[in-house]
């Protein structure tokens, strides 16, 4: 990763992440950096795996990061945090504490905050004006902008004003950067946005990153159909603290993000199954998670069998690599002339925009999407 001074543009790649200060965006810095450094395989990496070798994209070293946050921590310390949680190895905030600190001075107040009296447009215009400021005071050949803040509710069919989320988004249009939304949040999904994002002729992906209890699902429902057994039931119950923990004991924003985990069910299947997944916030488990599911299913002759799966893991842990690996994809895209949204990235996400369901069928359109990369060179 490199630090914030003038080299060549056509070297350098923006990464403006929306939460920036948060537990995802800071293991990602802190990741991209060890890596870099060579004190950490990148482990989860995809894009670091041999299809991808010859696709063009940006190096991780050449990755310039900044963004929009509320919180006013900065990243060393949160990364401190993140170490004292057992989420970073010890010592590796010391180690990588220059381009922590390289991060962090390009992090802006974000918002609405509480009293905040600027209108959708002046906020907008504001947030667009730092993005556009960061590509070039950085010298960085493009940006590209991910959300990765806290799940938000669905807006109200009636609400006058954008979600923070499509703020965001509508500001990456307006600054010209194609962008990520790794959150279940609108982003780019309203009417509001529709003329703007189909005129850009940006590329974007999303929505809402699968990264554990949905991966498992979209491995484990094509095994049912593809063997022809019926699912009955499917019920699942995380438990999960941090800021994701305290974002989702909002009964809406834990609608937002259930409705991605049951589409998956859903694609795949043919119709949703009965059963519901839960999301209990325990403030003890911190940045830890852990996901149950109850499966029931009929085999040969009707008898009645049960699979229960346990994943135990960190969701920032999780998500990092993932999230590196679509900013060097998307940028790679922009790169290449492409626009509009990637199916072909649906491999990252719950609720994708297009393309298959089942997980095996999304990375080989995935490597082939790579190919394609590889043929723009």
């Amino acid at each position: 990763m490199t630090t914030n001074t003038p080299e060549s543009n056509a070297a350098r790649t923006g990464v403006w992440f929306v939460g920036a200060r948060g537990s995802v965006a800071t293991t990602a810095v802190a990741g991209c950096a060890a890596v870099t450094a060579g004190l950490h395989p990148p482990t989860g990496m995809v894009t670091e795996t041999a299809p991808f070798a010859d696709a063009g994209l940006p190096a991780l070293s050449s990755l310039v990061f900044g963004g929009h946050d509320t919180a006013s921590c900065p990243l060393p310390k949160r990364a401190e945090e993140l170490t004292a949680a057992g989420v970073l190895p010890h010592g590796l905030p010391s180690a990588i504490h220059a381009e922590l600190s390289a991060a962090d001075g390009e992090i802006r107040p974000g918002g609405p905050q509480s009293g905040d009296a600027r209108s959708d447009e002046e906020l907008i215009a504001s947030f667009a004006a730092d993005i556009t400021d960061f590509v070039r005071h950085t010298g960085v050949a493009r940006a590209v902008v991910v959300n990765v803040s806290s799940t938000e509710a669905e807006p109200a069919p009636d609400d006058p004003r954008l979600p923070a989320s499509s703020l965001y988004a509508a500001a990456a249009v307006r600054a010209g950067c194609p962008y990520v939304n790794f959150t279940p949040s609108t982003g780019l999904r309203t009417a509001a946005l529709a003329d703007a994002v189909s005129g850009s002729g940006l590329p974007h992906a999303g929505r809402d990153g699968k990264t554990g209890q949905t991966l498992l699902r979209s491995v484990l429902a094509p095994m049912f159909v593809q063997r022809a057994l019926n699912v009955r039931a499917w019920s699942g119950t995380n438990l999960l603290g941090g800021g994701d923990g305290a974002a989702l004991a909002d009964p809406a924003a834990a609608a937002a993000k259930n409705a991605g985990k049951e589409r998956v069910l859903a694609d795949t299947l043919g119709a949703a199954p009965e059963g519901e997944v839960h999301i209990d916030d325990v403030p003890a488990l911190g940045d830890w998670k852990t996901a149950w599911d109850h499966i029931a299913f009929d085999g040969f002759l009707g008898s009645r069998m049960i699979l229960q799966t346990i994943w135990q893991g960190c969701d920032s842990a999780l998500a990092a690599p993932l999230v590196l690996d679509l900013a060097r994809l998307v940028s790679r895209a922009h790169e290449a002339g492409l626009s509009g949204p990637l199916p072909e990235l649906g491999f990252y996400f719950k609720d994708p925009d297009g393309g298959p369901a089942a997980l095996a069928e999304q990375f080989e359109v995935l490597l082939a999407f790579a190919d394609r990369l590889k043929e723009t060179r």
